[in-house]
């Protein structure tokens, strides 16, 4: 293509966000013309990054989704030229703005209908949202085939399969790595008494507070197989998960033919980040210090272990049944992990919660119900919450009698 690429960055000030502007700094300030240009920043709340980032990289438009920051967001962009705008609806029209490519980083399930209006818009998708494609995979696959819209995968893992994926019909298996999270080596004893600060101490990935917690009970992992399931239709059975301490390997793929296919790089998000935005165009630099094979001397992979981690294993369990189970895995882990960083549950009550919503739905009425509109999404959503409330309270008098 000619000319800088448009780009909405939704979800501007998380770390990916963040990440992501420093792809378009680095790039622009590398190449004689520039190579990105910002149209939408948008955000959850904090309006005084937002309104730094809309003013350094020149966005047409800022729009914060907490409706009483809108007066702040304004002032400080007053004389700037910069449009502001504030509340979840407004996120939604920001993502159907006529861009290149829209950057879909929003965390959790918030960040399914702006995701869905870029794709309705016929905007080009950098997902990094994982949360949309668990929960409405084959709705937004199948509304991105009518729309001719590329989603380009933007998690490292999933943008290291993509990378090295050649003909689909070939494939084997799909090989995810895991890091292990900060209790690689804990017993499951120490494991009852982890708190929310040793539970958002990463040994290699600096993250979110919701992502680095799912890290530790690697329910990342687990959404990150759903995930690849519905990118790449590929059954659960033929997608594995080993640990891989270094974070180095960020994906296998493995062909029929014996031969298997990696992606390697620095843990570091602006690589995927910058192969996504550009794809498939050119590789920009993206400031990431080159893999050094000989310093790195070596790389260890281990088992799963799946007693301790029970993670994945509901998330097989959630995949296999399919239809509303994906979302309400997800959002029973969004409120369990909102839960112990609040204090009010413990580490191991994540997995439990999650476990129970998951059988409380499957076994109930709704457990059939049709997950092809946003709507009906939604609604399994609020049954989730719902389940999740009644567990939460259940897993706190649980608690209360130790």
């Amino acid at each position: 293509m000619t000319g800088p690429r448009r780009l909405s960055i939704m979800g501007s000030t998380g770390s990916i966000g963040t990440s992501a502007l420093a792809v378009v700094e680095h790039a622009n300030a590398m190449a004689a013309d520039p190579v990105f240009e910002i149209d939408t920043l948008a955000a959850g709340r904090n309006v005084d990054l937002l309104a730094q980032q809309a003013r350094v990289f020149g966005a047409r438009l800022a729009v914060i989704a907490d409706e009483t920051q809108h007066g702040a967001l304004a002032d400080a962009l007053q004389g700037t030229g910069i449009q502001t705008a504030a509340g979840e609806d407004a996120i939604i029209a920001a993502a159907a703005r006529p861009v290149d490519r829209v950057l879909a980083a929003i965390v959790g399930i918030a960040g399914l209908p702006s995701t869905i209006a870029a794709v309705e818009a016929g905007n080009s998708i950098a997902l990094a949202n994982k949360e949309s494609m668990v929960c409405a995979g084959p709705m937004l696959k199948a509304l991105a085939r009518r729309k001719g819209v590329e989603i380009v995968p933007t998690d490292s893992e999933h943008n290291a399969m993509f990378q090295v994926m050649e003909r689909r019909e070939d494939v084997d298996k799909l090989i995810l790595t895991a890091s292990g999270g900060p209790f690689r080596k804990s017993s499951a004893a120490a494991l009852k008494s982890v708190t929310p600060k040793q539970a958002l101490a990463h040994p290699r990935w600096n993250m979110g507070d919701k992502i680095s917690i799912d890290s530790a009970t690697l329910f990342n992992k687990g959404l990150e197989l759903i995930e690849a399931a519905y990118l790449f239709d590929m059954p659960e059975d033929k997608i594995d998960v080993v640990v891989h301490p270094q974070s180095i390997i960020h994906s296998l793929v493995a062909y029929r033919d014996g031969s298997v296919l990696a992606q390697l790089g620095n843990p570091d998000m602006r690589t995927p980040i910058a192969h996504a935005l550009t794809w498939p165009d050119r590789r920009q630099p993206a400031g990431v210090e080159p893999l050094d094979l000989v310093a790195l001397s070596q790389l260890d992979f281990e088992p799963l272990d799946s007693i301790r981690f029970p993670a994945i294993d509901l998330c097989r369990t959630a995949l296999r049944h399919g239809k509303g189970a994906p979302t309400v895995l997800n959002c029973a882990n969004e409120a369990a992990v909102a839960a112990f960083l609040a204090g009010n549950s413990r580490f191991l009550d994540i997995s439990w919660v999650v476990e129970m919503a998951l059988d409380r739905f499957v076994s109930g009425q709704m457990a059939n119900q049709s997950c092809d509109s946003l709507d009906s999404i939604m609604a399994i959503e609020a049954e989730a919450m719902r389940l999740t409330r009644a567990l939460l309270a259940e897993a706190l008098t649980r608690s209360e009698g130790v």
